[in-house]
């Protein structure tokens, strides 16, 4: 089968960094499959996609090459050899509420997630610890006080499982543009409310409030801006008369785990593409 690799590049945007990162890979014999940059606030960003011939691939040249483009280039250079049709090892962040945890892994062994390797759980609290170890996962803890050493911690724990795409399952913490950089359109998170209607941390209370008579769950991207990411996927349900926020906080939970365990399966599935901001089945 013929080798595959994925590069991320990341740093201070600059001239000729894309031709000089793609025109090395050429050198190298390498067939670009896929490629996507951005820049934002000066800071750029590329993935890149590649696949050699059998008997093509010099894995030390290419690791040397890109070694020294990077230290050339002064920007973070990542290269991972995958196998291609490997299932995508997933990261499970959550904090203490187990609900979505919960149907992650159930959807994990029924076969519904199939195509997914769930490699790690990692959390800012050890509420769910014990569910991890039942399933058989392992769990990192990493405290939460000090968000850039806490996510130095959490990217090098990504890096050191070989996580391929991360969920939040109800994971409390909001993630930094330097954190969601690394990952983008690759880590799917679950909001308490239709988005783009009350983002935040007390949508569930802000829509009782409001007096609202549809609330909902959305299952989106992270991206650099809080709840504000491209939706994969959304659920709701109608407020009954009287109903109080304890019944609908627990029926909005029931929502939220099936409408994440449908997120992660289109993403398995290969079935969305993010145009423009916006997510299309394909």
């Amino acid at each position: 089968m013929n080798p595959v690799a994925t590069i991320t590049v990341i740093g201070r945007d600059k001239t000729g960094v894309v031709a000089r990162i793609t025109n090395f890979l050429f050198q190298q014999k390498a067939n670009i499959e896929a490629l996507e940059e951005q820049v934002t606030r000066g800071q750029f960003s590329m993935t890149i996609q590649a696949s050699w011939q059998d008997n093509h691939l010099s894995k030390a040249a290419v690791v040397q090459g890109l070694e020294d483009l990077a230290r050339g280039l002064s920007m973070e250079i990542k290269l991972r050899f995958t196998e291609r049709r490997r299932r995508q090892r997933m990261a499970i962040m959550v904090t203490r509420e187990p609900q979505s945890f919960q149907k992650i892994l159930d959807g994990v062994k029924s076969g519904a997630l199939k195509k997914a390797e769930p490699a790690l759980v990692l959390s800012n609290r050890r509420d769910l610890e014990p569910m991890a170890k039942k399933a058989g996962l392992t769990f990192n803890f990493v405290a939460w006080e000090d968000r850039l050493k806490a996510e130095e911690n959490a990217l090098e724990l990504l890096n050191e499982y070989e996580i391929d795409f991360v969920v939040l399952a109800r994971f409390m913490k909001i993630l930094s543009p330097n954190f969601v950089w690394r990952y983008k359109n690759k880590i799917i998170n679950i909001h308490p409310s239709l988005l783009p209607s009350f983002p935040g941390p007390q949508a569930y209370r802000q829509a009782y409030e409001r007096g609202v008579k549809i609330i909902g769950v959305s299952a989106h991207f992270v991206t650099m801006h809080l709840d504000e990411g491209p939706i994969i996927a959304q659920a709701a349900f109608s407020v009954q008369p009287n109903m109080s926020l304890k019944e609908i906080v627990t029926e909005g939970q029931r929502l939220e785990a099936a409408t994440l365990v449908k997120a992660v399966k289109l993403y398995l599935d290969k079935r969305l593409d993010v145009y423009w901001g916006v997510v299309k089945e394909v």
